[in-house]
């Protein structure tokens, strides 16, 4: 950007944290389409379209700094020096509306949580958060997708009564500390039934899909006749693939024949309520908000309170299913410690939202309108990706406080020991897809990474839990950095743990386990990615190239086959496996391999375990490959007495038995 106007173009973006180039995945800058640099600051609203109207949008910017007492967002920590605006002294009033005196260039001595600062006449939202989380303890457990989990009492996909049965078998077998869950966010329970749960339409409240319907209050009240007739609405067992609607329809229809049983809820909290009534009116309209009627485009209209009041029992039916959802929920992870876990349940932070659900209607405000959020270009995806998620615009959270990130990190953390948080660059900064563009033509806006990690420290904090960041991929230093400062693991996964030199065949070979980081947590795959026996056999190879996916596939053929190659070596120099080695053993020298390294967390998947060779899920696909709905081999009450299953159980247990740390 040469002339004067595309360098004011060029500090106006990056006021706003727009980018106007980037490194991309081989360290080349690359350089951002001007045309869409502007299209996002649109997004962003300021005007760009004449070189005055960006002039006049960058003195508004700098005549804002001048002028503004205090940022609308405050960051401290314990310990550190105050440094208010013009040396001016302030009040800081907590949650509880204690007042705190703020002294210029006194230590911070407040508690840690919330605060109103007021300075000079100017109010911020305040937060004190730790320097660092508690180092957790040297754990091992299991990754779970409990969709795929079954049993002889489950209703065609795994329950949250399944994951108590898990759990507490966990917990003895091998006295495991942890189990990783996939993202348990509410879905829109109208057909057909999102299958990922990577693209919920809430992370704020939980997908009342997973509840035990034998397990509610209301069964427990209803009368025989009535649990008669809930009982015969059990589908049959699972069959090859999972059939969501299938699942939803039957339980659903046995949660309505239960609710009149149900204790009424006496204050519906606006938050439950709103959300209730976005299922209530998605029921009659659809699950997309964006295709209702425009005078129910926005929660606060005078249309959606008529709605709201003309639906009460469905409002009331689905603010039950979330109460009895957080009951479930609450009592697994209460089970699991009580069962001698010291972490329990961890659960997943899926990046983002669909933007036509739940949290895209309630939080539109805070939401970047129209953009999607991906990925640049890279060696595997060339033309990027767009995930279809919504983004959160930075300005907007900052001005608000932060109060929607906030509410749902404290909804995630309510019952668990632990989160894993997607995509963890996204607190760092999202590459934004502008409406009707291609994956290609966006750009990275930036956020306060300083205030989202410390958010996530702080409620992390407050509720006792362990954070895990999936950092695979291309990740700047900062964000490492930032990680290991805060005492938040991140992610280690045996397919990628290579040497950046290639072998005289041209594969990278795979790092012996010492060197892998002690500050992260480790696995063999995760669910994007080959499991243990689909990576010996090639099955990754095989059915991309059964679906078109493969370009040359003799030569990927070749690659997994060296790569088979350089895991057998690995294991066989680390004195895991014998010449001429079962897959059996080379799936049980691969968990070795993670007991070996001094990655604080180890994580057995039982589709490793109990040798399933399909993935869960098939980047690049959609309906071509039945992703999130291939169930575990065999059912629950088999898969805790396989032999396998305890294998894995013994041989982690012994590397990170829970008399350590």
């Amino acid at each position: 950007m040469a002339d004067t106007t595309d360098q004011e173009l060029a500090e106006l973006a990056a006021a706003h944290g727009v980018a106007t180039s980037y490194e991309d995945w081989r360290h080349r800058r690359v350089e951002v389409d001007p045309d869409v640099v502007r299209t996002i600051l649109g997004l962003l609203d300021v005007a760009t379209g004449t070189p005055a109207d960006v002039r006049r949008e960058l003195a508004r910017v700098r005549e804002r700094d001048r002028a503004r007492a205090l940022p609308p967002t405050v960051v401290v920590r314990p310990g550190q020096r105050w440094a208010l605006p013009r040396g001016a002294n302030g009040v800081a009033y907590g949650e509880d509306d204690a007042a705190y005196d703020v002294v210029d260039g006194a230590p911070v001595t407040l508690p840690l949580g919330w605060y109103r600062l007021t300075v000079a006449g100017s109010e911020s939202t305040l937060v004190v958060a730790p320097e660092r989380l508690p180092a957790p303890p040297p754990a091992w457990g299991w990754m779970l997708q409990l969709y795929a989990v079954h049993s002889g009492r489950s209703w065609g996909v795994g329950d949250l009564s399944d994951l108590r049965t898990f759990t507490d078998w966990a917990a003895d077998a091998g006295q495991a500390d942890l189990v990783l869950l996939n993202p348990l966010h509410a879905v829109a329970t109208v057909p057909a039934v999102q299958a990922s749960p990577y693209s919920p339409s809430s992370r704020r409240f939980a997908n009342p899909l997973y509840l035990a319907v034998e397990d509610t209050d209301a069964y427990r009240r209803a009368e025989p006749a009535a649990r008669a007739r809930v009982d015969a609405l059990r589908p049959d067992a699972t069959g090859q693939h999972i059939d969501y609607d299938r699942a939803w329809q039957a339980k659903r229809t046995a949660l309505e024949l239960l609710f009149p049983y149900a204790e009424p809820i006496a204050d519906l909290d606006p938050g439950l309520r709103d959300f209730a009534t976005f299922c209530a009116l998605a029921e009659v309209h659809g699950h997309n908000w964006q295709a209702w009627p425009a005078e129910l485009r926005r929660p606060d209209s005078p249309a959606v309170v008529a709605a709201r009041a003309k639906a009460g029992d469905r409002v009331a039916f689905h603010a039950w299913l979330q109460r009895e959802t957080a009951r479930q929920l609450g009592r697994a992870q209460d089970g699991a410690r009580a069962a001698g876990m010291r972490v329990g349940l961890i659960h997943d932070l899926a990046v983002g939202v669909d933007p036509g659900g739940a949290d895209g209607w309630l939080l539109q405000d805070v939401l970047a309108p129209g953009v999607t959020a991906g990925a640049p270009p890279d060696g595997f995806n060339q033309q990027g990706q767009d995930w279809g998620l919504a983004a959160w615009r930075p300005d907007r959270l900052a001005e608000t406080g932060y109060a929607a990130y906030r509410d749902m990190l404290r909804s995630v953390l309510a019952h668990a020991g632990g989160v894993r948080v997607d995509h963890v660059m996204g607190l760092w900064r999202l590459w934004w897809v502008p409406p009707g563009a291609s994956a290609d033509q966006g750009t990275y806006v930036s956020y306060d990474d300083e205030a989202m990690l410390a958010i996530l420290a702080l409620e992390a904090h407050r509720a006792g839990a362990a954070v895990v960041a999936e950092d695979l991929g291309t990740v700047e230093p900062r964000v490492t950095r930032g990680l290991r400062e805060a005492n938040m693991l991140g992610s280690q996964v045996l397919w990628f743990a290579r040497e950046e030199k290639p072998d005289d065949t041209g594969v990278h070979p795979f790092q012996p386990p010492a060197d892998w980081p002690a500050g992260a947590m480790a696995s063999i795959s995760t669910h994007d990615l080959p499991t243990a026996a689909g990576m010996l056999e090639g099955e990754h190879v095989r059915v991309r190239a059964e679906l078109g996916l493969l370009g040359d596939v003799e030569a990927e053929a070749g690659r997994a086959r060296a790569d088979r190659r350089a895991l057998v070596a690995l294991l066989r120099r680390e004195g895991l496996v014998a010449d001429d080695p079962t897959d059996d053993e080379l799936v049980v020298g691969m968990h070795g391999l993670l007991a070996a390294s001094p990655c604080r967390f180890l994580l057995a998947s039982p589709y490793d375990a109990l040798g399933e060779r399909r993935q869960p899920n098939l980047p690049g696909t959609v309906d071509q490959y039945p992703n999130w709905r291939i169930p575990l081999p065999v059912p629950l009450e088999a898969m805790s007495a396989d032999p396998r299953m305890h294998r894995v159980a013994e041989l982690l247990g012994r590397a990170r038995p829970r008399a350590a740390g």
